[in-house]
């Protein structure tokens, strides 16, 4: 049993030999179309190649690619395609790996199936590299072009044998300075084709050199902060604080904002706007720095997204930087999906900031509700896992946790979806609520406790009296001002006993003004006793009340009777007109009086 199984392993290693025999040595590039894009900041390599394996060989299962050294630390990108007999485009895995003997950067790519001895197979690379076009001039002044200078390789730089190759160089501009001329390349406008160039072997290098013109943005993010806050209530807010530089020529000497509004072709290679394009579910959006929010931008609610213009406060210029902060709100139902209580976060790593875009060093930060658990990070392509953190705000016991991420040199290739999988107890939903609830909860009752409390150490006696001496104060004002109003409820039975000479609803009005005049006054008079008994000075004051109001019912009383008369018909109604007139203004006089007391109460 076990020979058996070591004779299964040795013939499983055998497999494997033979494989990695196939991929280094018995395959070969039919041809290789390569096309070098220079019209922006950034190399853009694409290249056509058509793999074949040789034939009695055994099956190949990948290939390899390898690297120019001079341009291996400034890869961004590199993507490999398949494309079958109907164009359709495969995505193949690509992994960095080593080879024996050769140093440089070498990746090996899986193919979607084995390739058998004499079979070929069209494989499309893609490659983006970043800051490798160098301004030269290193220094303009306003007026003058951007040229820069591109360094490469004439030949497809490949670990095989290449039958015949091609490589076409395409330029931001029609002026060139000066460009290699290996071969006798055909130029046409902005571009330059080389070749073709027949058997050529492997690890081939022969230097490709183009100076031109190149007045494209040359704008880098040095560096980026992406924050991402979910809420189960509903909301992601996202917030990117961003650090722009221009990495073109630097500009020599002084800038005149004159020249440059004036001359359309001054500060060519400046940036005066460019456009981000955000979420079509974005909102609330805002732009601002350290001096407050930037008003010069402007923004576009699309079908598919929503076009920000960002407009920064001066034209970036060489070697002129810029700091701002973008944010906006978006709805939780779009990025984040549930069952139970697993949930799972899908968005974008990175997002669009402008076209072209180069990030230095982004860091993004992921806040999750407080009381998620098990996380879980898949990301499309490698990044760099920090220590996770906790961030506190309102409400907020045990902190929320935040997953930190790192990655350096990205590209628009970058902007893929990462997903953020962990689990959460619904019921903490209701902890902020409760934590609310709580806290008013809380307060409320620490008010009614705090009232009830006498802090003092001793009692104060006279603080007592002037309290007593106020709470009888106010009733005396109350039983005063109820008093008035008697008089006024009997002059309304005076009238209606001159409308309708009833004498009953007369006598039914000063019935009932002498019994609660009476209670009235009664009660006042009890309370003037306990104000003499507290010693107050008040009490004379509402002895002369009291006076003042047996006035104010004695000329009550008085037109009432001549009302009766007026009626029997033993006053003229002349006479009592005057006389009418005479008691209320000799009784507004005793009210006011009293008034004037009350208010000195």
């Amino acid at each position: 049993m076990h020979a058996s199984a070591m004779a299964g392993l040795l013939c499983r290693l055998l497999l494997c030999l033979a494989a990695v025999g196939a991929t280094a040595a018995d395959l070969q590039l039919e041809e290789a179309r390569r096309t070098v894009d220079l019209s922006t900041h950034l190399a853009k390599v694409s290249a056509e190649l058509s793999l074949a394996n040789a034939p009695g060989g055994p099956a190949a299962s990948s290939f390899l690619l390898a690297l120019e050294p001079g341009l291996e630390p400034r890869l961004a990108y590199l993507g490999v395609q398949v494309k079958g007999e109907e164009e359709e485009e495969n995505i193949l895995e690509v992994k960095e790996t080593k080879v024996k003997g050769k140093s440089g950067k070498f990746f090996s790519v899986k193919l979607p199936s084995p390739l058998a001895p004499g079979a070929k197979v069209r494989v499309s690379v893609e490659m983006v590299f970043t800051h490798v076009l160098q301004p030269y001039p290193t220094h303009i002044t306003q007026s003058e072009k951007q040229f820069v200078v591109f360094e490469g390789n004439h030949y497809f730089y490949s670990p095989y044998f290449t039958k015949t190759q091609t490589t076409r160089v395409k330029l931001a501009s029609r002026n060139v300075e000066s460009y290699t001329k290996l071969g006798n390349p055909s130029r046409t406008e902005d571009m330059i084709e080389y070749g073709p160039f027949k058997d050529i072997p492997p690890y081939s290098q022969d230097t490709l050199k183009v100076h031109y013109e190149n007045n494209s943005p040359f704008l880098t993010i040095t560096s980026m902060t992406r924050v991402i806050e979910v809420s189960h209530w509903g909301n992601i807010a996202v917030e990117e604080t961003v650090d722009l530089k221009h990495t073109g020529a630097v500009l020599k000497g002084p800038f005149s904002r004159y020249d440059y509004q004036r001359q359309p072709d001054s500060g060519i290679s400046s940036v005066k706007s460019f456009k981000t394009i955000l979420p079509a579910a974005a909102q609330d959006v805002y732009y601002r720095d350290e001096i407050g929010n930037i008003s010069t931008s402007h923004l576009l609610v699309l079908d598919d997204s929503v076009e920000m213009e960002i407009r920064p406060r001066f034209p970036l210029f060489g070697g002129w930087k810029t700091h701002y902060i973008i944010g906006y709100n978006l709805p939780s139902y779009e990025y984040l999906y549930n069952l139970g209580d697993q949930y799972a976060l899908k968005m974008r790593f990175v997002d669009h900031v402008f076209d072209e875009q180069v990030t230095d060093s982004l860091t993004v930060k992921i806040v999750l509700p407080e009381g998620a658990k098990n996380i879980h990070v898949d990301s499309p392509y490698e990044i760099n896992r920090a220590s996770d953190e906790l961030h506190y705000t309102y409400l907020d016991t045990f902190g929320r946790p935040v997953i930190v991420a790192h990655k350096n040199n990205l590209v628009e290739q970058h902007i893929q979806d990462i997903v953020v999988h962990y689990t959460f107890n619904k019921i903490l939903m209701l902890q902020e609520p409760l934590l609310v609830v709580g806290a008013f909860y809380i307060l409320f009752f620490t008010v009614i406790i705090y009232v009830r409390l006498d802090f003092s150490i001793t009692k104060d006696p006279a603080a007592e009296a002037r309290m007593k001496v106020a709470c009888i104060t106010e009733q005396v004002l109350t039983l005063v001002n109820k008093r008035l109003g008697l008089y006024r409820h009997f002059d309304e039975a005076v009238n209606k006993y001159k409308q309708s000479r009833d004498i009953s609803t007369l006598n039914s009005g000063k019935k009932s003004l002498e019994t609660e005049h009476k209670a009235l006054t009664n009660e006042i008079a009890a309370l003037q006793s306990k104000l003499k008994t507290e010693g107050s000075d008040l009490c004379d004051k509402v002895s002369e009340i009291q006076k003042l109001d047996g006035q104010v019912k004695e000329l009550v009383l008085k037109s009432s009777v001549e009302a009766e008369r007026l009626v029997a018909g033993k006053l003229k109604k002349d006479t009592y007109i005057e006389n009418e007139k005479m008691h209320s203004n000799k009784r507004q006089d005793l009210v006011t009086k009293i008034d004037n007391i009350l208010d000195a109460l």
